[in-house]
């Protein structure tokens, strides 16, 4: 285990969580952010990437977002939401799962965190939404265009102009979170979620990750070359011989 207060990193095999630990609401600080941007910038770099899960320590705040504390003028926000870009970047470009376990508030910044997640495993009580209109802050740029993407745009606009916040259910029903869970079960159905992913063959899904996040962003030509070199680098491997050996194999045996 590897902790420096503000975030404490657990190992176990394929699978790294991720624990926000900032009582009382885990809120997000330049300290912590720049912690998680480094240790995913760490992880992203191995050979072979571990799932993640990140959670927040304690049953009532996953993340109440940005720590309002530390927004005070141009010169401090500046850098500040440029290493907050920088994350919301790392966690969209992670090859490997990175899913979320929410018990409680997710706000703000950390609503971010849920809509760049591969998946989200969330309680009965969670509550998520962008308060920042409410607040004199604004969410940022990527995040909100995430917001747009995955939620759909009239969704994200009642979130972004209305500033309230969402229960499970209606976060389920938009698309913020996968599925619920109970309380005490959260994390550990996180965990489940992301082994199964991290089980998948990882150059597939690394590849098929970029193309569903990265594509919108990139021209015809861009697309048909990444699908290329993805493919070239895919069917050069031993196990997607072996993957298909096994497809029709089985296919063979029901005629």
């Amino acid at each position: 285990m590897e902790s420096n207060s503000a975030l404490i990193i657990e190992r176990d095999g394929d699978i790294v969580t991720m624990t926000m630990n900032r009582p009382p609401a885990n809120a997000l600080n330049n300290a912590l952010v720049g912690r998680l941007l480094d240790a995913i910038r760490a992880l992203s770099a191995e050979a072979s990437p571990p799932g993640i899960v990140l959670t927040g320590r304690g049953d009532r705040f996953f993340s109440a977002g940005g720590d309002i504390k530390e927004v005070a003028g141009i010169e401090i926000s500046r850098p500040r939401m440029r290493t907050f870009h920088a994350l919301l970047c790392g966690m969209e470009r992670y090859p490997a799962p990175f899913v979320c376990a929410v018990r409680g508030y997710a706000v703000g910044g950390a609503l971010e965190f849920l809509l760049f997640a591969d998946y989200v495993v969330a309680n009965r009580e969670c509550m998520v939404g962008f308060p920042e209109i409410n607040h004199g802050l604004l969410p940022a740029a990527k995040g909100m265009r995430q917001a747009a993407r995955k939620l759909g745009l009239r969704e994200a606009q009642a979130l972004l102009y209305r500033g309230e916040l969402v229960g499970a259910k209606k976060a389920l029903e938009i698309g913020a979170i996968n599925e619920i869970a109970a309380t005490t079960h959260v994390t550990s159905r996180a965990v489940e979620v992301c082994g199964a992913l991290r089980a998948k063959e990882p150059k597939l899904f690394a590849a098929i990750k970029r193309s569903l996040n990265l594509t919108g962003q990139m021209d015809d030509a861009s697309l048909e070359a990444m699908t290329i070199d993805d493919l070239g680098a895919y069917l050069s491997e031993d196990s997607s011989a072996d993957a298909r050996a096994r497809f029709l194999s089985k296919s063979s045996t029901k005629v």
